[in-house]
């Protein structure tokens, strides 16, 4: 199925995973339009603000994890989870 592209099976479920986010902030926003608040980052921001942030943050635990120690990925991918729920809950 993924032999068109030199994907792995990984590579395809982050991509579907952020795929499938984007289209639940989409029908999010169309259903219930957000509106900016502010919670415990420094800046006002909407929902889709929020994920942004916590992709890039998500990121950057992983290149921290890849680049400075030996532990599984698996660890940055939980502390990702917890760090985008907490992110787009409270931030």
């Amino acid at each position: 199925m993924l032999s068109w592209m030199a994907w792995t099976m990984p590579s395809a479920l982050f991509f579907l995973g952020i795929a499938s986010l984007l289209l639940v902030m989409t029908v999010l926003e169309i259903r219930k339009p957000c509106v900016e608040r502010k919670g415990w980052l420094p800046i006002s921001t909407t929902r889709g603000d929020r994920l942004f942030i916590g992709l890039l943050s998500s990121a950057f635990v992983h290149l921290l994890f890849l680049g400075l120690t030996d532990v599984t990925l698996w660890v940055a991918l939980g502390i990702s989870v917890l760090l985008m729920a907490t992110l787009l809950r409270w931030g």
